[in-house]
């Protein structure tokens, strides 16, 4: 996939032809919300939320693609006209709803992998300030701003190592370590779920990480299999983005400020 293919009235212009019929999808952590060191400080600034209310009443499909689950994601945007994907989009909270919608083959494994994530969790992981976060079937380690982030990442390692042993799936992000089941989760497969049987001419979705590819093609998986017209992605620049993230993007933005501006363009 080619990098920047146009300016940016090049790429939204066939979203705002037909907005009733587009959608926009945005990551939540690095995209609407700052990172912060204690993830339970994010939050998005009042001057996002403003145009990002207008994008949810002239565009057909709003939603949040988050890592968080999708309560912890509709707290941080507190809006709640539009639909959230929460734990990479294996549950989906959708505008207005009070509980979420579980992946029923998902569901089956939240016990496991829960036992094994409390199980490793250890005291050495206590002592060096790691994070453990429960997300159902996912289970999350997080050492952003700990002490001592090497030696917290090493620790982290051995977990992802008899993670992996144990027949689950050790997936990295930013100074995150996921341990999920041996099945398909990632932003990607929540979109096409999301959207697969909506009758969409153009989707955008706006990201900042590793994850964030996974849902640039399932953008791409909807084209291909003419469920939707045209796909633009866009990548939100910072210090620690993967270098993927331009290459797959067709545009590049620069941070939250980035977003805000994107998300009034939508408007104009």
């Amino acid at each position: 996939m080619p990098g920047p293919t146009g300016t940016l009235e090049e790429l939204l212009r066939p979203l705002k032809a037909e907005p009733a019929r587009s959608g926009i999808l945005l990551d939540v952590d690095g995209v609407l919300a700052p990172i912060v060191q204690h993830p339970d400080d994010a939050h998005m600034p009042e001057s996002t939320r403003r145009p990002l209310i207008e994008v949810a009443r002239r565009y057909g499909v709003v939603a949040c693609v988050s890592g968080r689950r999708a309560s912890d994601a509709r707290r941080i945007v507190s809006l709640g006209s539009i639909a959230y994907l929460g734990s990479h989009g294996s549950e989906v909270l959708m505008p207005g709803a009070i509980a979420p919608q579980l992946d029923r083959e998902l569901q089956a494994w939240t016990r496991r992998v829960q036992k094994f994530a409390h199980e490793a969790f250890s005291e050495e992981l206590r002592r060096l300030r790691v994070r453990l976060e429960d997300k159902e079937a996912i289970a999350a380690l997080h050492w952003r701003g700990v002490p001592d982030e090497e030696e917290a990442q090493a620790a982290v390692e051995s977990v992802a190592a008899a993670a992996e042993k144990a027949g689950f799936t050790a997936h990295w992000g930013r100074k995150v370590l996921e341990i999920r089941p041996p099945v398909r989760i990632d932003k990607g497969a929540g979109i096409v779920n999301l959207l697969r049987d909506r009758d969409l001419a153009a989707a955008l979705y706006v990201g900042d990480d590793t994850t964030d590819l996974d849902a640039f093609r399932g953008l791409t998986e909807l084209v291909d299999a003419d469920r939707l017209g045209t796909a633009v992605r866009v990548g939100v620049r910072s210090d620690e983005g993967p270098s993927e993230l331009a290459r797959e993007a067709d545009l590049m933005v620069e941070g939250t400020d980035g977003v805000r501006g994107l998300l009034q363009a939508l408007l104009d």
